[in-house]
């Protein structure tokens, strides 16, 4: 666990960066809507960090495992039942793979069908899951264990380019394991069943696809640039998204005055504003992925979301940063240990992230889920949510101009 505060100084003392740099830093980590618990990989924690493969694996290894363990431990699979493995980490590839580590920790059978998926972003998470519905859809009678995490060690940027910096102040730990089945048997023990996923790709796009961009600086020190493009690309891919996806999930009635809007727009009737379709009356819980509090704002501000709907996203980002591709499920997670899940619940997970991608994945819910123990809010759920009305607002200069 790592204070706001001790992430500048470690930053300070270890990385060789200037004060202007730190002094950038600590105005922007201000600005991030993280609190001071989140957790950082222990490799930075030494003295001095060591931010090299053996600390990245050691941090995998921590995640991963801890992660795959509860979710044994509460389903009570036997690890040779599971026939598929799909796992991503954008940032860390190192040989051999993740699924080949878990496939020896675990014992995985030979046949296993395994997959790697590396450099996709914080989308990674809900295409993993799409994937994994496509194999189950060709493998029969079988159990798909998605694992979603990222890689802080080898991300921590220590050099002097301040585009870079946005990665040290938004991404923190964490990962999550996903069991899903195609056997009816496992039908009424499931919490969730598997409705739709949508996937959209911008990247014919320049702008979105230079927007988040893993380069060398100026001294060789490899780091993530963000520009100034990106929310105009996250919004394009979102809308994309939502586009594709309002046919399949909203009713008729909402399709209809989206469809007579977009009509009359065409026909360039004056003073029409596009019409955003009520995604309240197609899905019950939105949990949207928390990059960071810009982006939060502006797709609340572009769905034209309430405060409830945007709570579990923005009490992730407080408690637990931006954990790229698993944040969707520590978002459901502080729903379900709330106590908000119940049966027959929709709930719309949309995730974004470099590239540019946009996933969403519907569910519906089995069951009513039940506060459980092994839940990451389950000690301190109940101080949730937290007053943020103090968390300053980002300007447009933090981001580096695009090229």
């Amino acid at each position: 666990m790592c204070s706001k505060e001790v992430a500048v100084e470690r930053t300070r003392l270890y990385g060789n960066v200037k004060g202007e740099t730190v002094a950038f830093m600590k105005k922007m980590i201000e600005r991030t809507g993280l609190g001071d618990s989140t957790y950082v990989t222990e490799a930075l924690l030494e003295e001095p960090p060591n931010l090299g493969i053996a600390g990245a694996r050691r941090e995998a290894e921590m995640v991963v495992f801890g992660a795959i363990d509860q979710l044994l431990a509460k389903t009570k699979l036997e690890c040779k039942a599971i026939g598929i493995l799909v796992v991503n980490c954008s940032i860390f590839n190192v040989v051999p793979s993740l699924s080949s580590l878990i496939v020896n920790r675990y014992k995985l059978r030979d046949s296993v069908a395994s997959y790697n998926i590396t450099g996709m972003g914080c989308s990674a998470g809900l295409r993993a899951t799409g994937l994994a519905q496509q194999l189950l859809q060709v493998h029969r009678n079988s159990y798909a264990l998605v694992v979603s995490t990222e890689n802080i060690t080898q991300n921590y940027y220590l050099g002097n380019d301040q585009s870079k910096f946005l990665v040290n102040c938004l991404f923190r730990v964490g990962g999550a394991a996903i069991l899903l089945s195609n056997r009816s048997s496992d039908r009424k023990s499931s919490k969730y069943q598997l409705i739709h996923t949508v996937h959209t790709h911008t990247a014919s796009f320049n702008p979105s696809y230079s927007c988040v961009f893993q380069d060398e600086d100026q001294e060789g020190k490899v780091g993530v640039s963000i520009t100034k493009d990106l929310l105009f690309a996250a919004i394009k891919a979102i809308e994309s998204n939502v586009t594709t996806l309002a046919p399949v999930i909203l009713p008729i009635s909402e399709q209809l005055r989206f469809s007579v809007n977009y009509i009359l727009r065409c026909l360039h009737v004056s003073n029409i504003q596009p019409y955003i379709p009520n995604f309240g009356k197609a899905v019950d819980h939105f949990f949207p992925h928390v990059g960071g509090k810009p982006v939060l704002d502006e797709l609340q501000k572009n769905l034209k979301l309430s405060e409830a709907a945007m709570e579990a996203s923005r009490m992730t980002l407080y408690r637990f940063g931006n954990t790229s591709s698993s944040s969707v499920w520590y978002e459901l997670a502080y729903a379900e240990a709330k106590g908000r899940i119940k049966k027959g619940d929709r709930v719309w997970q949309i995730a974004f992230g470099s590239g540019f991608k946009c996933s969403s994945v519907v569910w519906r819910a089995m069951r009513t889920v039940d506060r459980e123990k092994m839940n990451p809010w389950s000690d301190e759920i109940d101080e949730f949510p937290v007053d943020l009305r103090n968390v300053k607002p980002f300007s447009s200069d933090y981001f580096k101009p695009s090229k």
